[in-house]
């Protein structure tokens, strides 16, 4: 599996990297689009430690492209579908901090949301939800976010349990 998901990054590299600099602005962004959609397929296959090494590298190769933050947040998700939780925070974060014009800013805060809650962090869950209502309120994200509250325990509740 390993060895599969480097053969595969290191074919990608070379792949996509060669004639690059002498490539037409349209052919960068044919590239472009192609590794993100070759990254996206592993996603879609539940390959996630190839999908993520992807991502990686797509950022790398391509920081300044208008899809780096799709990547960004989809690194979060690999992360968080394989469990973990903390590194997938961070990847949310870096969407939230360091892509401030993406259009997955709402997606990202709704997963923050969903990681504090699979982190058993509740307070910090229902901010994330908060804002995804307060700052995207006609989104999808939006829905899935007031469902998220109104599943989620009250305060009160933990609070009136007998010992």
């Amino acid at each position: 599996m390993f060895r599969k998901c480097i053969g595969i990054l290191m074919f990608l590299f070379i792949f996509f990297s060669v004639g690059q600099s002498f490539a037409t602005p349209t052919q960068r962004q044919d590239t472009t689009r192609r590794l993100y959609d070759r990254v996206m397929d592993e996603f879609k296959h539940r390959d996630y430690e190839a999908a993520m090494a992807g991502f990686r590298l797509f950022i790398e190769l391509h920081s300044q492209s208008a899809l780096a933050a799709n990547a960004q947040y989809w690194i979060g998700e690999c992360q968080y579908r394989m469990g973990r939780y903390r590194d997938a925070l961070k990847s949310f974060y870096d969407v939230v901090s360091n892509y401030p014009l993406s259009p997955k800013l709402a997606a990202s805060t709704l997963k923050l949301g969903q990681t504090y809650t699979k982190l058993g962090d509740h307070e910090k869950a229902r901010l994330m939800f908060d804002r995804v209502v307060d700052q995207y309120p006609d989104s999808s994200e939006a829905e899935v976010a007031r469902k998220a509250v109104e599943a989620a325990p009250s305060p009160e509740d933990s609070t009136h349990q007998l010992p």
